[in-house]
């Protein structure tokens, strides 16, 4: 007898009135949220402008949904498009089903046109955005405990899920929880982020390669645990290869990146200043500190500067003589002029 679990709920929509309130969207929504709070706070520490952020948003959250849609039906056609179904299903997206895949590349294409028509660098915008995109995936996991879904192995582990749907051939019983897993290992990889940009500075689409390569490490292991239906190759999970590859990527992008743009912009949307001192030279802001920088400045100088020739206030006779006659010449002028 289990003597704990995570109770899933018994439905995954409530109704106020005529209004359905479907958990799995609320997630999502609730995510989106949050990666666009966080990547415009992110973005003005960069030196972006407010509001960026959200109007690119606007173009990578549409492409980004469709893309993550695609994906999942691609890759589970069969839950659409065999006997017995119907295709109609494939849009129903409130009822679970977006690869993350296919999301990231989608908004990613998205955010490209967005960003072009302001004339913003993506990869820095995607550092920007980065951790919040984490945050967006470990809340929009939520939803999958809501729709029953997406579990691991059989397990009577106090932390395991309940799962009661009888839904698509669903066994009652207690499960791994590996939505949980995922949403946390998502808030250690948006920290992890966080931490190695202001630690190294990560500029040039760096940060999101870091992200990618972060999570997918995770959801290599965590695919490995579901048990839910899926394609195979070589046996190994579809998204367990996916996971590795991507991986693969985002690793030679970061060291390929890093050696041929080292640091990061220093100026990322038009019309802005730089920002953290990335590429401008040091200025000074008036204080006694830098006083003293200049007078020990001043001092380094005349220290290098070659020794002056010593003062001399003896007269040599000849430039004495030199001068007495001079003096005679122009008197002589004088007079010749007066007489004139």
């Amino acid at each position: 007898m289990e003597l704990a679990f995570i109770p899933s709920p018994s439905r995954g929509v409530l109704h106020l009135g005529p209004v359905p309130l479907r958990g799995y969207a609320f997630c999502i929504i609730i995510g989106v949220f949050v990666a666009v709070w966080l990547g415009n706070r992110r973005w003005i520490a960069r030196g972006g402008r407010p509001g960026t952020v959200a109007d690119i948003a606007v173009w990578a959250v549409p492409f980004g949904l469709i893309g993550g849609r695609l994906y999942h039906v691609i890759t589970d056609y069969q839950l659409y498009f065999s006997e017995g179904r119907d295709w109609v299903d494939a849009f129903k997206i409130w009822e679970g089903g977006l690869g993350i895949w296919g999301a990231i590349a989608f908004g990613a294409l998205g955010a490209w046109i967005g960003a072009r028509r302001r004339g913003i660098p993506l990869p820095a915008y995607a550092d920007a955005v980065a951790p919040g995109i984490a945050l967006a995936q470990a809340i929009g996991r939520w939803g999958n405990w809501f729709n029953q879904e997406l579990y691991g192995k059989a397990t009577d582990l106090p932390w395991a899920v309940e799962i009661t749907s009888t839904t698509d051939g669903r066994v009652p019983g207690t499960y791994h929880p590996t939505f949980l897993y995922e949403s946390l290992w998502c808030i250690g990889v948006a920290l992890l982020v966080i931490w190695a940009d202001r630690r190294f500075k990560l500029g040039h689409g760096r940060a999101f390669a870091l992200y990618v390569a972060a999570y997918c490490a995770g959801r290599f292991w965590i695919e490995y645990m579901r048990v839910d239906d899926a394609h195979h190759i070589l046996g190994l999970r579809l998204n367990n290869w996916t996971a590795l590859l991507v991986f693969l990527l985002a690793v030679v992008y970061m060291v390929l990146s890093a050696r041929s743009r080292p640091g990061r912009e220093a100026v990322v949307e038009p019309g802005t200043e730089p920002s953290d001192g990335a590429g401008a030279p040091e200025e000074s802001d008036g204080s006694a500190a830098d006083g003293e920088k200049a007078d020990a400045d001043a001092d380094a100088a005349d220290e290098d500067a070659p020794p002056a020739a010593p003062a001399d206030d003896t007269e040599r006779p000849d430039e004495t003589a030199d001068g007495a006659d001079r003096a005679r010449d122009v008197k002589d002028g004088a007079d010749s002029a007066k007489k004139g």
